[in-house]
């Protein structure tokens, strides 16, 4: 059922996000009285294919990584006398800019659509209140400590550990000090803490913003009674059974689930004995750990897990908005993370940030494969986030991109007359040599990650 769904989700993620953004393109140019010859969603053997009056070819096509839009142009054949004033190099400076620019503008547009709608279905979130902190971490030395609420991180309201979450990862790779608000529980006052970062977490392949600062968060406790087992994992090879109630690990007494967590995730491939209770006896099981993840940040799997409990009511928060406050709190999260997109960009260009992050297709498809099966709202998140690196990317000044156009229109605009072909060549031919270096890099990372 997953792989349906990964199949399914990455189609429909697709077949949105290129057809709006070559839509704007469409668009645009219409208004600007380009005569459009093909509208194209997808790549090779057209699939599915119609013209509307104007005579533009609608194309559904067999390789959905992409699309076009195919205008009237000068450069790309001999264009009829009659419809020289369609063709789009004969358009000003102004409105060819216009044109390219109009396919990223429509996705940040659907994707704030998307928070729009997201905002006023509104969302249950955990209360961001701090569990325990680690002896010596950042957070320990910053004067944080159980029980407080994260309130706001440089300025900006945490609602729920994603907002926490999110505005840690706008740090990453960076020295200085975060500021942030904590209310102490039972308490409606704020009280400000710092924290002092010192290349943070730079050059970290999958960093865990949250567990670097020293936090865990509150959770309900969890009895250590085995609910269920991976039938190809260590537990299972070793002999355990659901219902098992673990008792002690390498002689640690354990009366919380979280303790088995911590203490295997940080021993890959290593040998521990677990003292379990079943039906009335006690026994010692030893089992080997699994590794998962690469060598370096590699950590240890039991393959066990227990059943979930209630959380508290009152560590849940609804987070709902009006039509009118969800068109802001829409907007407000598409410059949030379009500026974060950006910025990790940058920070990836300049070693910031690993460019282990970078992920491709295959990512891209077991998350819409996830997102989808987890519920209609975690997929419009998720198409959302990926309109807006669609957006991004293509702004990107890099030629064969959107950007990349714009940036030779602006040139042309400055300077009153276009750039050489022979340089727009030029500049072409190392754009194709970006892309594919970049697309390559990103689909290593994914195999890696396989």
């Amino acid at each position: 059922m997953s792989a349906l769904y990964m199949i399914v989700g990455t189609l429909i993620a697709l077949g949105v996000l290129v057809t709006f953004h070559e839509f704007g393109h469409f668009w645009v140019a219409r208004r600007c009285g380009v005569k459009v010859l093909r509208f194209s969603v997808g790549f090779g053997m057209p699939l599915l294919r119609w013209y509307d009056r104007q005579g533009t070819e609608f194309v559904v096509a067999a390789i959905p990584l992409g699309g076009y839009v195919k205008m009237l142009d000068e450069r790309e054949g001999e264009v009829p006398v009659d419809q020289l004033d369609q063709s789009f190099n004969r358009k000003s400076v102004r409105q060819r800019i216009a044109i390219v620019a109009a396919g990223p503008v429509a996705n940040f547009l659907l994707a704030l659509v998307f928070f729009w709608g997201l905002a006023m279905l509104g969302t249950e979130q955990v209360r961001p209140v701090i569990g325990s902190v680690e002896v010596g971490s950042i957070a320990a030395k910053a004067g944080l400590s159980s029980g407080q609420e994260i309130v706001a991180i440089d300025g900006e309201p945490t609602v729920g550990w994603s907002a926490v979450n999110l505005q840690l990862i706008r740090r990453l790779g960076e020295s200085g000090t975060l500021q942030l608000l904590v209310r102490e529980q039972g308490s409606t006052a704020d009280s400000p803490r710092e924290l002092v970062l010192d290349n943070w977490l730079k050059g970290t392949d999958e960093p865990d913003p949250i567990r670097s600062l020293g936090i865990r968060p509150w959770r309900p406790a969890l009895a250590p009674v085995l609910a269920e087992l991976d039938p190809k994992g260590p537990a299972q090879a070793a002999g355990l059974k659901t219902g098992d109630r673990l008792l002690a690990l390498d002689g640690q007494a354990l009366t919380d689930w979280q303790q088995v967590v911590d203490w295997v995730r940080v021993r890959p491939d290593t040998k521990i004995v677990l003292r379990v209770e079943r039906d009335g006896a006690q026994i010692d099981v030893p089992v080997t750990l699994a590794a998962r993840g690469k060598e370096k940040v590699a950590s240890g799997y039991l393959g066990a897990g227990v059943k979930a409990v209630d959380w508290p009511p009152e560590m849940l928060r609804e987070v709902s908005y009006g039509p009118l406050a969800a068109i802001g709190e829409g907007a407000r999260r598409t410059w949030t993370m379009s500026v974060l997109t950006l910025d990790s960009l940058k920070k990836m260009l300049f070693g910031e940030l690993s460019v282990k992050n970078l992920s491709g297709p295959i990512t891209i498809a077991k998350v819409a494969g996830a997102s989808a099966q987890s519920g209609v709202a975690d997929f419009l998140n998720f198409l959302a986030y990926l309109s807006i690196s669609l957006g991004v990317l293509n702004l990107l000044p890099i030629p064969v991109l959107d950007g990349g156009h714009l940036l030779f229109y602006l040139i042309e605009w400055a300077r009153g007359r276009p750039l050489s072909d022979r340089v727009q060549g030029w500049g072409i031919q190392i754009g194709i040599s970006l892309v594919v270096g970049v697309m390559l890099l990103a689909l290593v990372n994914d195999l890696g990650r396989l």
